[in-house]
């Protein structure tokens, strides 16, 4: 225990124990842990004996413990999906503003002035955004013609992301102050978020991921290590 203190290890070795503790009462049929064991290697891009083989001993192991790793990678799985998967809907609607994605093309720049006419210049002369973007902006975006995205709302800096969230594409934004920037923005395009599969995994994960850091954070007062 001293060492795993000294050298930052009790916590995830709590975690490792908290999901044994979880998935102790989860079983599998053996054509079940023949899939998991497929599956397992098909995550790590084993196709060939030689790459299982070399995959067993990179980490000092053994073919049974390959097996028990995928047991434990399946069984973890279905843990998930039982006790997360029915949470998923209320979740998603918690975080649907900020899983939304939206497309939009900006210009930053230091001088504000400068940000003030560029604003007049695509807004009342009709000068191409993108073309301003490449020779104005002073981010990556002048790459890319200023287009950013699509991104979810949550990615960009929060007065940019709400400024974002209440706007109609097309709408242009008069030049505004976001940190240290001034920056003229325009929304090209909102995509809003769908429960599809990719995204119900990634919530099943949040949630369990969540649970998981409550309890070891509980597991590690109890036993005076936080």
């Amino acid at each position: 225990m001293p060492l795993l203190r000294r050298y930052g290890l009790l916590p995830a070795l709590v975690k490792e124990l908290v999901i044994d503790q979880a998935i102790a009462a989860v079983t599998l049929t053996p054509e079940q842990l023949t899939q998991a064991v497929d599956q397992f290697l098909q995550t790590n891009q084993i196709t060939s004996p030689e790459q299982r083989q070399g995959f067993l001993a990179q980490r000092g192991l053994s073919d049974a413990d390959l097996t028990g790793l995928a047991e434990r990678a399946a069984k973890l799985q279905r843990h998930k999906a039982d006790i997360w998967a029915p949470k998923v809907e209320s979740h998603f609607l918690q975080r649907k503003a900020s899983l939304d994605r939206v497309l939009y093309s900006l210009i930053r720049t230091h001088d504000g002035g400068l940000a003030q006419e560029l604003y007049f210049r695509i807004q009342d002369d009709g000068q191409p955004f993108a073309e301003l973007a490449r020779q104005y902006s002073e981010g990556q975006e002048a790459q890319t013609g200023g287009l950013i995205g699509p991104v979810e709302l949550s990615v960009p800096h929060p007065a940019l992301g709400r400024m974002l969230s209440i706007s109609q594409p097309g709408q242009l934004w008069p030049p505004t102050r976001v940190g240290e920037w001034f920056v003229v923005v325009r929304l090209e395009k909102f995509l809003p978020a769908r429960l599809d599969e990719p995204t119900r995994q990634r919530l099943i994960d949040e949630l369990f991921n969540t649970w998981l850091a409550e309890q070891v954070q509980l597991v590690l007062h109890e036993h005076g290590a936080d």
